[in-house]
């Protein structure tokens, strides 16, 4: 990406942008491993909501999409400088298609563990389900709308749109199910204390770009990057506050507390899951 390194102003600002995008993808990717581990070890999905999972692999695969699509096409990079100047960087770098591409791998893992492990008798929510497909759904009218005007630009921007949704709402099942079973067992904290670090460094590389660029494109050309970070951190705050401060009792809740939650309300996304 020699055109790239050529924009930079500062050599110094390129080397700490280059710096916190490797660090938010090292801790964003490692973030996935502890529950895979958890999961492996207690040979059980309990306490990990399906409905989440089905959402985080929907979420990130537009997320690639979008990445690999505004990194590697040069026609959608074309479309993007003819929309947000020449002189604008492309607000996607390498990190983020790698961090993409290991999302989707390990967390179709963890959709693996969900099928083999104990609770796989757990269904995912008809909700979920309908969520799902609405996202897909309008992916492919996306596609069928940009194909004849060769908007490739809109479309891959159309896929970042449904990811930053998808991140808004993907972890509200698995925050629902720590409240209803008053536990975090089966839900990793270490996975929570590393997004939480990957979210804040990935905004602080925005603010890196917009100071070396003395422009603010960065965060309107690519408002999905800043949407994860935001979303994230938030729902992060949440976990941490069950984890440490609501649910301090490390004990595994009884089976009995799972089929209560099914019997309350078998339409909620994270009981749902259970």
């Amino acid at each position: 990406m020699a055109e790239e390194d050529a924009a930079w102003h500062s050599t110094a600002l390129y080397i700490i942008y280059l710096t916190s995008g490797w660090f938010a993808f090292a801790v964003w990717s490692i973030s996935f491993y502890p529950q895979v581990i958890l999961n492996y070890r207690r040979k059980s999905v309990a306490g990990l909501s399906f409905d989440y999972v089905v959402f985080n692999f929907t979420k990130h695969s537009s997320y690639l999409i979008y990445n690999a699509s505004l990194y590697f096409s040069p026609v959608v990079q074309r479309q993007y400088h003819e929309k947000y100047g020449k002189s604008e960087l492309i607000p996607v770098a390498p990190s983020d298609v790698a961090f993409s591409t290991h999302a989707v791998l390990l967390i179709s893992v963890i959709l693996f563990q969900v099928l083999t492990y104990e609770g796989s008798s757990q269904k995912i929510s008809k909700l979920a389900i309908t969520i799902t497909t609405l996202a897909w759904g309008s992916a492919l009218v996306l596609v069928l709308i940009a194909w004849p005007k060769g908007d490739w630009l809109w479309l891959v921007s159309g896929f970042n749109i449904i990811q930053v949704v998808m991140t808004g709402i993907k972890y509200i099942p698995q925050a629902l199910l720590n409240y209803q079973r008053k536990s975090t067992i089966g839900w990793s904290i270490v996975n929570i204390i590393l997004d939480l670090s990957g979210g804040t460094a990935n905004i602080f590389q925005m603010g890196i770009q917009s100071i070396d660029q003395h422009s603010l494109e960065n965060f309107t050309g690519n408002v999905g990057k800043l949407g994860l970070s935001f979303e994230s951190i938030f729902f992060d705050i949440v976990f941490v506050i069950q984890h440490y401060l609501l649910y301090r009792e490390r004990e595994e809740p009884k089976d009995i507390e799972y089929e209560e939650i099914e019997e309350a309300d078998p339409e909620t996304p994270a009981h749902s899951s259970r």
